[in-house]
């Protein structure tokens, strides 16, 4: 089956991509090469987004209010955002596959996923087989996050549905003696929690890492970080996630864009592995 999602071009800044039946350009910072295709196979998408002068959509109104795609085995609602997202980051895929291999290693095992926007990563641990606790600051990407399980026919999957602070969730969780054999975390640059928390990575990050390796079970499977901050490198994750977690073998690289064009860089991962 081809998959529903494709890089088509990338460079100048910009990044063109297919979406299932949909194709949208939007900006790039990391792409700083020449872009392959033609302008006008570029001026043929379906809509693009542009932060010049404020966030703003062209041809929005071509694309459907919402619809579905699969890519890495897992099925998505799309809906174009005022920021630009659709609800996917499909920079993931690679991390979604590992996550379901690695779940089903263990099945039942115990998986907190933090920052979990869509639910992508829930999705590939359930799939796995996993028990699935899904955590975002936003009701409304829970709420997101629930339809795509719907989508994959995971509704009655035992996955738990959190919105709250990541932080104080955690700590809540460590009080009350719960452990997991897994931890996701992708979390933002900055951020707000359900009651107007504010999160920086450059500040908060250690932190959230000490809480992750305090919920881990006795024998835990894996910790996996990802980042689109700039500057978090990988060798900024290898030394922070090496320090936390002394015991696993780390591992690190960066999650990319792939499809017609040349593979696009977009963030990094750093995988604690038991």
């Amino acid at each position: 089956m081809k998959d529903g999602y494709e890089l088509l071009d990338s460079g100048a800044g910009k990044k063109l991509e297919r979406f299932g039946a949909f194709t949208v350009a939007r900006p790039c910072a990391q792409a700083l090469w020449r872009t392959r295709l033609a302008q006008d196979a570029w001026e043929r998408a379906d809509a693009s987004f542009d932060r010049e002068d404020g966030n703003r959509w062209r041809g929005r109104g071509n694309l459907p209010k919402e619809w579905t795609m699969e890519t890495a085995g897992i099925r998505f609602r799309l809906s174009g955002t005022d920021f630009g997202h659709l609800g996917i980051f499909p920079e993931q895929r690679a991390q979604w596959k590992w996550i379901r291999e690695m779940c089903l290693k263990r099945k039942g095992a115990e998986v907190l996923n933090l920052f979990a926007y869509s639910g992508g990563s829930t999705m590939a641990a359930a799939l796995g087989g996993a028990s699935v606790c899904h955590l975002d600051a936003s009701r409304g990407m829970v709420d997101w996050a629930r339809a795509n399980a719907r989508l994959n026919g995971l509704e009655d999957a035992p996955i738990r549905w959190i919105a709250d602070d990541a932080r104080k969730f955690m700590k809540r969780e460590i009080r009350r003696g719960r452990r997991y054999d897994a931890v996701i975390l992708d979390p933002p640059t900055f951020g707000r929690g359900a009651s107007g928390e504010t999160y920086k990575i450059e500040r908060d990050l250690d932190g959230t890492l000490e809480l992750c390796a305090g919920l881990l079970s006795d024998a835990p499977l894996f910790v996996l970080f990802s980042s689109h901050t700039p500057g978090l490198t990988a060798t900024v994750a290898m030394n922070i996630m090496s320090q936390k977690f002394p015991r696993a073998g780390v591992e690190t690289g960066e999650m990319l864009l792939e499809g017609a064009s040349a593979p696009c860089p977009s963030g990094v991962y750093a995988r604690a592995v038991f």
